[in-house]
């Protein structure tokens, strides 16, 4: 091959993983760490704006909607032209909608702002973005274990950030707190430097053996992919709701704001175990039967969270269970993501699996506000987390792991 040429994604030359997983997860823990705390802002943007919950809720479902769409062609933007500049146009995207979000005084400008935008911004700085680096810049080897690491990272974020959150919310102001945060987003972009990939250099992507509509068309044609699609809609479902309505429902039933921020700030700190052990584990075991066993023990976390008296003990112990199972299902999943299809399409085929997660994300935090509103209560939608954590669980059993066997056309077969 010439110098000229187009380099395959195994030829062209890796970044150090020392410094892919640095970068990528302090990006991922500032992102996500800032993300996970948005329910803290429910009941103080509500009562001063005068606007009901279903109204707080739509815009942050609007977010998930518009992080799964938009992440869809993040992905396709990162596998073409490197991740480096949907990252640094995610952070400006980031700090923007935080300034929104403290500003807006419409509901309208507010779903834009919270909703559309920092969704938007949320693409370009979380896991399918990173995820795509991991896959083309760390061995097959050690793939599953990298991730892991920088799903840790985003727990951790969300172990630090929370508290931090909730302190500046009560020592700040809301909307102080909210301009703070955005501006402490925009150290994402010099972190971003450190995942300039090489294969990339000078506009010159890595060789591709598949065209996107041959690789699309290959993985919503392969049943294993639509079963990984439907599993992750239910994990959306789950920690949307939890993350964002749970401060509230505690505070409905008598509890203090401390203890939701405590209880957030423990799964954050939990998942740090769970995400890095996924990712290990998913280096040995099956990873289809590591997700079936994540989503049934949800399905039986909740179910005990609601049969015993709420107190504060009972929320703690809750809190450090399910952040075990928070995003342990994310490292598993793009794992089994790069083992079939490969990396060359890594971002973007991670986009429409996280599309799917984002989908249920929306009906979760979206439908905690409705029923709420309705009925006064959330025992609805805590019933649904338990039956779909079931459903998850199953569906996952069935999927195959083993790589697709590719025609010349780029249309696979199960190997």
């Amino acid at each position: 091959m010439s110098s000229t040429s187009p380099l395959s994604t195994d030829q062209a030359p890796r970044l150090s993983a020392l410094q892919v997983l640095a970068c990528g997860a302090l990006i991922v823990t500032l992102s996500m760490g800032v993300r996970h705390g948005f329910g803290l802002w429910l009941q103080p943007i509500t009562q001063a704006q005068g606007w009901t919950r279903e109204t707080f809720s739509f815009a942050l479902a609007i977010q998930n909607l518009s992080w799964g769409l938009f992440g869809i062609f993040a992905g396709m933007v990162a596998d073409r032209f490197g991740a480096f500049r949907v990252i640094a146009g995610g952070a400006v995207l980031y700090a923007l909608g935080m300034a929104g979000m403290a500003l807006s005084t419409s509901s309208l400008m507010f779903a834009l702002t919270t909703g559309v935008l920092i969704g938007a911004a949320q693409a370009g700085t979380t896991y399918a973005v990173i995820y795509g680096v991991i896959g083309r810049q760390i061995p097959a080897e050690k793939r599953s274990w990298a991730m892991g690491v920088a799903a840790a990272a985003g727990s951790f974020g969300q172990f630090l950030m929370v508290p931090v959150e909730g302190w500046l919310i009560n020592n700040v102001g809301w909307q102080q707190a909210l301009l703070f945060l955005g501006v402490l987003l925009l150290l994402i972009i010099p972190l971003a430097v450190g995942l300039r990939e090489p294969g990339f250099a000078a506009g010159q992507a890595p060789r591709r053996d598949q065209t996107i509509a041959q690789a699309l068309r290959e993985a919503f044609r392969y049943r294993s992919f639509q079963l990984l699609m439907a599993g992750y809609f239910v994990c959306g479902f789950q920690v949307v709701f939890i993350g964002v309505h749970m401060p509230s429902y505690l505070k409905d039933n008598g509890l203090s704001p401390q203890v939701a921020s405590y209880a957030l700030a423990l799964i954050g700190l939990f998942n740090v175990v769970g995400t890095y052990a996924a990712g290990a584990l998913g280096q040995r075991l099956a990873k289809r039967h590591i997700l079936a066993f994540i989503y049934f023990a949800r399905a039986a976390a909740i179910s005990v969270f609601l049969i015993v008296p709420l107190t504060p003990a009972s929320v703690y112990v809750f809190a450090s269970v399910m952040g075990v199972l928070w995003l342990s299902t994310v490292p598993p999943t793009n794992a089994v993501l790069a083992q079939i299809f490969g990396v060359t399409h890594m971002s973007m085929l991670s986009g429409f699996v996280f599309f799917s997660h984002q989908i249920g994300s929306f009906m979760g935090v979206w439908l905690g506000g409705v029923l709420y509103d309705r009925t006064g209560s959330y025992d609805v939608v805590w019933y649904l987390s338990i039956a779909l954590g079931i459903f998850a669980g199953l569906i996952n059993l069935p999927v195959r792991e083993t790589p697709i066997v590719r025609t010349p056309q780029g249309v696979g077969a199960a190997a």
